[in-house]
């Protein structure tokens, strides 16, 4: 068993989620910000890659006051748990991810330096799946296991490829920003090799929002390397 698994990204117009430095950009507007945060509110963990701590030091925590108080309504906590996926446990011990603000659990595989680890068991829950990459497959069994049945990934494009190619993707909300970011070597959506034959998505709605457009996919077929 494993949870119901949904990405939740935004996008400029051409796929980009950020420029060839892979700096942060801002592309969702405040209407999307405002649904991004209840969709966190409504997930028992948010999960995201090292790419993406390292580049944009996120806290993922809920915003609102009012969905934090709705979480402790339904008996939760305050936070929904954070996943790192993080194969090398790169994850610098300041990271905002770290704060006490909500659980934090850092996935790492066997090549993870044993020193980091043990600092970093300091500040966080840290499991091991897989021998030189997380196991996503283990991963997400063991986040069933201790009660997670809603999991949000918030990116970046090389864990989305990976849960992709494991056929752990239920559903994809895109938002298209308002702007072209082009660039050859731009990180998009999801990276790594191409799918054959491509994945098929069903669209499930789409909408204006803000300044832009958001969409969302059910994922109809599903790849596993296993």
């Amino acid at each position: 068993m494993r949870p119901f698994v949904f990405i939740n990204i935004a996008s400029s117009v051409d796929g980009k989620i950020s420029d060839e430095t892979r700096r942060q950009i801002r592309i969702s507007c405040e209407e999307d910000l405002k649904r991004v945060d209840r969709l966190r509110a409504e997930s028992d963990a948010i999960m995201v890659g090292i790419g993406t701590v390292l580049a944009d030091n996120p806290r993922l925590t809920v915003k609102s006051y009012e969905l934090r108080r709705w979480r402790i309504e339904q008996g939760k906590p305050e936070n929904p748990i954070r996943v790192v996926v993080d194969s090398k446990c790169r994850i610098p011990l300041n990271a905002e991810i770290l704060n006490n603000d909500a659980k934090t659990i850092v996935a790492v595989s066997k090549v993870a330096d044993r020193s980091r680890v043990e600092k970093l068991k300091e500040r966080a829950e840290v499991v091991c799946f897989g021998e030189s990459r997380v196991d996503l497959v283990a991963l997400m069994n063991y986040l069933y296991e201790i009660g997670v049945r809603k999991v949000m990934v918030e990116g970046g494009a090389t864990l989305n490829y990976g849960l992709l190619k494991e056929g752990l993707v239920d559903e994809i909300y895109v938002y298209y920003g308002n702007m072209i970011i082009g660039g050859a070597k731009a990180p998009t959506v999801v990276d790594g090799s191409s799918f054959s034959p491509p994945i098929e998505l069903e669209l499930i709605s789409v909408e204006k929002l803000g300044r832009g457009v958001l969409t969302r996919w059910r994922v109809v077929s599903r790849r596993s390397s296993r």
